[in-house]
């Protein structure tokens, strides 16, 4: 007596069907597949059926997804080759690393440098040390050149505003050691070691209170994709909401370009058209007697701008920003500033990053370094009955 056939199970249907679009290379490498609804739809399943599906082949290593994006076909020898392979042909660079980073131009990015070289040469590597000029299309150039150096690890400052890099969630995927420095990226679980953005924002704005100000304007560079500022505007608003102090968004003025802003570091005097800005947003705002800001190219733009027109700092305006400046002691106002003891964070992403030369497999890390609030000249008590209702 002949066995009765065995039913294939919906999911396994399903994986079937997706495996066969993809050798038939209807489906590419990095092509997005439908969604977990479409398939659902097409298939008459529920989700939960489609979600065993694409598990098993994201385990697989077929597919992979990307949070708030979807699911993709994942490169195959036969299809885009990866950046990465596992064993690099130039085994004589086994012991160089590469750090990229947007720009170097200030003291901030300098101390970050120092404190990666440092400790990579306890550790015995050596540097390669790329500027990516706040350009994506140049970190997706430079990652692949050094991957073909043979480089054994990667550390990266991504550029301002990057939400998501194809390139570093492949190296991720594939396991290659790679550390984020600064931020991270919404929706890629890599590896990063960054500063405590959120609290040294708080403990900045508090400070501010403390001294009697209820009415704190918040200045930055464009933050939308930029998890740091992101988090001090943040720390900022959390400040205020423990102290019953409503936020109030017409304090705000966030549409600076990060490139124009960065001139007072290199040159020593504030773009004009920014200054003009902060002006203009002083003198429609009478009644702020403080202002965070999220770096110090803001900040010493805000001093600036704040003097030129008569406005004195600390006297009339107090001035707090993130990130040290180290010409703070011949400074007219010496800035209070949240330092995020950069060499620190740089000898951090080191030891992570020879943690997982070493064992690839183990789980990812987001490592959160505490801030230093320094008090100096620029912030004093406010002068100004306020009403902050």
């Amino acid at each position: 007596m002949a066995k009765p056939s065995q039913r294939v199970p919906l999911y396994t249907q399903i994986r079937q069907y997706i495996l066969k679009q993809i050798e038939q290379k209807i489906w590419l490498p990095n092509d997005k597949i439908p969604s977990e609804n479409e398939f659902a739809e097409q298939f008459k399943v529920s989700r939960i059926t489609v979600k065993n599906a694409l598990s098993e082949l994201i385990e697989d290593g077929l597919i992979f997804r990307v949070q708030g994006k979807g699911s993709f076909v994942s490169p195959t020898p036969s299809g885009e080759p990866l950046i990465y392979h596992s064993e690099p042909t130039n085994n004589k660079n086994k012991d160089l690393v590469a750090y990229l980073m947007p720009r170097l131009a200030n003291t901030f990015t300098a101390q970050m440098l120092d404190g990666i070289e440092s400790e990579l040469s306890k550790q015995g590597y050596r540097l390669i040390f790329c500027k990516t000029h706040d350009s994506q299309e140049t970190e997706k150039e430079i990652l692949r050149e050094v991957i073909n150096l043979g480089v054994k690890g990667i550390i990266i400052f991504p550029v301002d505003g990057e939400t998501y890099s194809e390139d570093i969630l492949r190296l991720t995927l594939n396991e290659f050691p790679l550390v984020v420095v600064d931020r991270y990226l919404r929706g890629i679980e890599t590896n990063c070691v960054c500063a405590d953005n959120v609290e040294g924002a708080r403990e900045a704005t508090s400070h501010l209170v403390s001294l009697g100000h209820t009415r704190i304007g918040f200045i930055s560079t464009a933050f939308q994709g930029t998890t740091s500022i992101e988090d001090r505007l943040s720390g900022y608003e959390k400040a205020l909401a423990e102290h019953n102090i409503p936020v109030d968004h017409r304090l705000r003025l966030v549409q600076f370009d990060t490139e124009q802003m960065n001139l007072i570091l290199e040159d020593g005097i504030a773009d004009e058209p920014i200054k003009k800005e902060i002006q203009s947003f002083l003198q429609q705002n009478p009644e702020i007697s403080a202002i965070f800001a999220a770096n110090a190219a803001v900040g010493l733009s805000v001093i600036e701008a704040a003097v030129e027109i008569g406005i004195r700092v600390p006297e009339d305006l107090s001035v707090v920003f993130f990130d040290n400046y180290e010409l703070s002691a011949i400074s007219s106002v010496p800035p209070t500033c949240v330092s995020q003891e950069e060499k620190n964070i740089g000898a951090e992403a080191v030891r992570l990053l020879v943690s997982i030369m070493e064992n690839p497999k183990q789980e990812r890390k987001r490592i959160i370094l505490p801030t230093k609030l320094i008090v100096r000249k620029s912030t004093a008590s406010c002068k100004v009955v306020q009403n902050s209702l």
